[in-house]
Protein backbone atom coordinates (compact mmCIF):
# COMPACT_ATOMS: atom_id res chain seq x y z
CA UNK A 1 0.00 0.00 0.00
CA UNK A 2 1.34 3.22 -1.16
CA UNK A 3 1.94 5.88 1.46
CA UNK A 4 0.08 9.25 1.63
CA UNK A 5 2.13 13.05 2.14
CA UNK A 6 -0.22 15.29 4.29
CA UNK A 7 0.22 18.72 4.11
CA UNK A 8 -0.83 20.80 7.28
CA UNK A 9 -2.71 24.03 6.02
CA UNK A 10 -2.57 26.42 8.89
CA UNK A 11 -2.78 29.78 6.81
CA UNK A 12 -5.87 31.61 7.06
CA UNK A 13 -7.75 31.90 3.24
CA UNK A 14 -8.85 35.53 4.47
CA UNK A 15 -5.42 36.44 5.66
CA UNK A 16 -4.98 38.81 2.77
CA UNK A 17 -8.26 39.86 2.80
CA UNK A 18 -7.89 40.64 6.81
CA UNK A 19 -4.71 42.55 6.02
CA UNK A 20 -5.90 44.75 3.44
CA UNK A 21 -8.80 45.82 5.80
CA UNK A 22 -6.64 46.85 8.69
CA UNK A 23 -4.67 49.03 6.18
CA UNK A 24 -8.01 50.42 5.12
CA UNK A 25 -9.22 51.21 8.81
CA UNK A 26 -5.92 52.99 8.94
CA UNK A 27 -6.10 55.05 6.06
CA UNK A 28 -9.74 55.94 7.40
CA UNK A 29 -8.40 57.06 10.99
CA UNK A 30 -5.59 59.36 9.07
CA UNK A 31 -8.25 60.47 6.96
CA UNK A 32 -10.67 61.18 9.94
CA UNK A 33 -13.88 58.75 8.06
CA UNK A 34 -15.76 56.52 9.91
CA UNK A 35 -16.95 54.03 7.80
CA UNK A 36 -20.41 51.52 8.77
CA UNK A 37 -20.43 48.21 7.40
CA UNK A 38 -24.47 47.77 7.51
CA UNK A 39 -25.69 44.02 7.00
CA UNK A 40 -29.23 42.35 7.11
CA UNK A 41 -30.79 40.17 4.74
CA UNK A 42 -33.34 41.37 1.66
CA UNK A 43 -36.03 43.11 3.16
CA UNK A 44 -35.36 44.18 6.42
CA UNK A 45 -36.04 47.73 6.14
CA UNK A 46 -31.87 48.89 5.42
CA UNK A 47 -32.50 51.69 3.16
CA UNK A 48 -35.20 52.48 4.57
CA UNK A 49 -33.22 52.87 8.08
CA UNK A 50 -30.43 54.70 6.37
CA UNK A 51 -32.37 57.48 4.90
CA UNK A 52 -33.84 58.26 8.30
CA UNK A 53 -30.70 58.09 10.14
CA UNK A 54 -29.26 60.14 7.23
CA UNK A 55 -31.55 63.02 7.30
CA UNK A 56 -30.72 62.87 11.20
CA UNK A 57 -27.00 63.05 11.22
CA UNK A 58 -26.96 65.45 8.13
CA UNK A 59 -26.40 68.28 10.56
CA UNK A 60 -23.67 66.75 12.32
CA UNK A 61 -21.88 65.13 9.69
CA UNK A 62 -20.77 65.05 5.77
CA UNK A 63 -22.41 61.97 4.96
CA UNK A 64 -21.64 59.41 1.59
CA UNK A 65 -23.24 56.20 1.45
CA UNK A 66 -21.99 53.13 -0.58
CA UNK A 67 -24.65 50.99 -1.88
CA UNK A 68 -23.72 47.31 -2.71
CA UNK A 69 -26.24 44.87 -4.82
CA UNK A 70 -25.74 42.29 -7.00
CA UNK A 71 -27.59 44.95 -10.08
CA UNK A 72 -29.60 47.51 -10.58
CA UNK A 73 -28.83 51.22 -8.69
CA UNK A 74 -32.74 51.53 -7.05
CA UNK A 75 -30.99 51.94 -3.80
CA UNK A 76 -28.25 54.76 -4.64
CA UNK A 77 -30.68 56.51 -6.51
CA UNK A 78 -33.53 56.53 -3.92
CA UNK A 79 -30.84 57.56 -1.03
CA UNK A 80 -29.59 60.51 -3.21
CA UNK A 81 -33.17 61.71 -4.00
CA UNK A 82 -34.02 61.43 -0.69
CA UNK A 83 -31.15 62.86 1.85
CA UNK A 84 -29.16 64.44 -0.76
CA UNK A 85 -26.04 62.67 0.14
CA UNK A 86 -23.34 61.56 -2.19
CA UNK A 87 -23.85 57.90 -3.31
CA UNK A 88 -22.49 55.59 -5.33
CA UNK A 89 -24.12 51.86 -6.51
CA UNK A 90 -21.07 49.18 -6.29
CA UNK A 91 -22.42 46.32 -8.43
CA UNK A 92 -20.65 42.73 -6.81
CA UNK A 93 -21.42 40.93 -10.52
CA UNK A 94 -22.94 38.20 -8.38
CA UNK A 95 -20.65 37.93 -5.74
CA UNK A 96 -22.84 37.62 -2.07
CA UNK A 97 -20.94 40.14 -0.20
CA UNK A 98 -17.88 42.86 -0.06
CA UNK A 99 -14.32 42.90 1.27
CA UNK A 100 -11.73 45.34 1.84
CA UNK A 101 -10.05 46.22 -1.69
CA UNK A 102 -14.16 46.02 -3.17
CA UNK A 103 -14.76 48.35 -0.31
CA UNK A 104 -11.60 50.98 -1.20
CA UNK A 105 -12.51 50.74 -4.67
CA UNK A 106 -15.68 51.86 -3.82
CA UNK A 107 -14.20 54.80 -1.69
CA UNK A 108 -12.28 55.74 -4.20
CA UNK A 109 -15.55 56.36 -6.65
CA UNK A 110 -17.30 58.01 -4.15
CA UNK A 111 -14.39 60.38 -3.01
CA UNK A 112 -13.99 60.90 0.82
CA UNK A 113 -11.84 64.26 1.36
CA UNK A 114 -15.05 66.24 1.98
CA UNK A 115 -16.77 63.40 4.03
CA UNK A 116 -16.77 62.58 7.91
CA UNK A 117 -19.22 59.59 7.72
CA UNK A 118 -20.04 56.89 5.29
CA UNK A 119 -21.94 54.06 5.34
CA UNK A 120 -22.08 50.70 3.26
CA UNK A 121 -24.79 49.14 2.92
CA UNK A 122 -23.72 45.55 2.36
CA UNK A 123 -25.90 43.01 -0.13
CA UNK A 124 -28.68 41.69 1.74
CA UNK A 125 -27.38 38.45 3.07
CA UNK A 126 -27.00 36.83 6.13
CA UNK A 127 -23.99 34.64 6.09
CA UNK A 128 -21.59 35.92 3.29
CA UNK A 129 -21.04 39.66 4.41
CA UNK A 130 -19.98 38.66 7.91
CA UNK A 131 -17.19 36.17 6.82
CA UNK A 132 -15.52 39.04 5.46
CA UNK A 133 -13.66 42.10 6.89
CA UNK A 134 -14.49 45.34 4.93
CA UNK A 135 -12.48 47.41 6.61
CA UNK A 136 -15.47 49.89 8.13
CA UNK A 137 -14.78 51.35 11.54
CA UNK A 138 -17.45 49.20 12.84
CA UNK A 139 -20.34 47.00 12.13
CA UNK A 140 -24.35 46.71 12.53
CA UNK A 141 -26.88 44.89 11.29
CA UNK A 142 -30.43 45.13 11.08
CA UNK A 143 -33.04 42.28 11.81
CA UNK A 144 -36.83 42.79 10.74
CA UNK A 145 -39.58 41.71 13.16
CA UNK A 146 -41.21 40.14 10.01
CA UNK A 147 -38.26 37.66 9.60
CA UNK A 148 -38.28 36.17 13.86
CA UNK A 149 -37.17 36.20 17.10
CA UNK A 150 -34.95 33.57 16.24
CA UNK A 151 -32.70 35.07 13.49
CA UNK A 152 -29.62 35.35 15.93
CA UNK A 153 -29.61 31.28 16.84
CA UNK A 154 -29.60 30.61 13.27
CA UNK A 155 -27.18 32.66 11.71
CA UNK A 156 -24.47 33.24 14.57
CA UNK A 157 -21.79 35.05 13.31
CA UNK A 158 -23.04 38.10 11.91
CA UNK A 159 -24.66 38.68 15.06
CA UNK A 160 -21.21 37.84 16.63
CA UNK A 161 -19.14 40.82 14.06
CA UNK A 162 -21.59 43.32 14.77
CA UNK A 163 -21.51 46.67 17.58
CA UNK A 164 -24.84 47.56 17.02
CA UNK A 165 -28.18 45.57 16.16
CA UNK A 166 -31.41 47.29 15.48
CA UNK A 167 -34.36 45.41 15.43
CA UNK A 168 -36.64 47.09 12.92
CA UNK A 169 -40.55 47.31 12.08
CA UNK A 170 -41.67 47.07 15.76
CA UNK A 171 -44.74 48.57 14.56
CA UNK A 172 -45.82 45.68 13.34
CA UNK A 173 -45.07 43.24 16.06
CA UNK A 174 -48.84 42.65 16.62
CA UNK A 175 -49.09 41.24 13.05
CA UNK A 176 -46.15 38.55 14.25
CA UNK A 177 -45.42 36.12 16.51
CA UNK A 178 -42.24 37.56 17.58
CA UNK A 179 -40.95 37.89 20.99
CA UNK A 180 -38.76 41.08 21.53
CA UNK A 181 -37.47 39.76 24.82
CA UNK A 182 -36.12 36.50 23.58
CA UNK A 183 -35.22 38.53 20.52
CA UNK A 184 -32.83 40.59 22.83
CA UNK A 185 -31.72 37.53 24.93
CA UNK A 186 -30.31 35.57 21.84
CA UNK A 187 -28.81 38.21 20.40
CA UNK A 188 -27.11 38.65 23.73
CA UNK A 189 -26.66 35.07 23.31
CA UNK A 190 -24.18 35.67 20.46
CA UNK A 191 -22.97 38.82 21.30
CA UNK A 192 -22.76 40.19 24.47
CA UNK A 193 -21.42 43.71 23.90
CA UNK A 194 -23.56 44.93 21.48
CA UNK A 195 -25.90 47.74 21.74
CA UNK A 196 -29.15 47.18 20.55
CA UNK A 197 -32.00 49.03 19.86
CA UNK A 198 -35.73 48.34 18.57
CA UNK A 199 -36.80 50.81 16.22
CA UNK A 200 -39.30 51.89 13.20
CA UNK A 201 -37.67 53.00 10.38
CA UNK A 202 -41.04 53.92 9.18
CA UNK A 203 -42.52 55.77 11.68
CA UNK A 204 -39.18 57.30 13.51
CA UNK A 205 -39.74 55.42 16.66
CA UNK A 206 -36.60 55.03 18.62
CA UNK A 207 -34.58 56.84 15.81
CA UNK A 208 -33.44 59.57 18.14
CA UNK A 209 -31.81 56.94 20.09
CA UNK A 210 -30.14 55.77 16.63
CA UNK A 211 -29.47 58.84 16.07
CA UNK A 212 -27.48 59.35 19.42
CA UNK A 213 -25.56 56.53 19.57
CA UNK A 214 -23.70 57.42 16.41
CA UNK A 215 -23.35 60.81 17.94
CA UNK A 216 -21.70 59.29 20.97
CA UNK A 217 -19.58 57.08 18.68
CA UNK A 218 -18.20 59.38 16.18
CA UNK A 219 -17.81 62.81 17.89
CA UNK A 220 -14.98 63.99 19.57
CA UNK A 221 -13.94 67.40 20.28
CA UNK A 222 -16.03 68.39 17.42
CA UNK A 223 -14.15 65.69 14.98
CA UNK A 224 -14.86 62.24 13.54
CA UNK A 225 -13.53 60.00 15.94
CA UNK A 226 -13.06 55.76 14.88
CA UNK A 227 -12.87 54.53 18.12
Amino acid sequence: MGSVKTIQLSKSIYEDTDAEANELREYLKEKGVFLVNIMSSPGAGKTTTLISLINRLSKHFRIGVMEADIDSDVDAVKIADKTGCKSVQLHTGGMCHLDAAMTRQGLDALGIDDLDLVFLENVGNLVCPAEFDTGATMSMTILSVSEGDDKPLKYPLIYQKCDLVLINKIDAMPYFTFNLDRCIANIKMRNGNSTIIPISAKTGENMSEVEGYFINKTISGGKCKNA
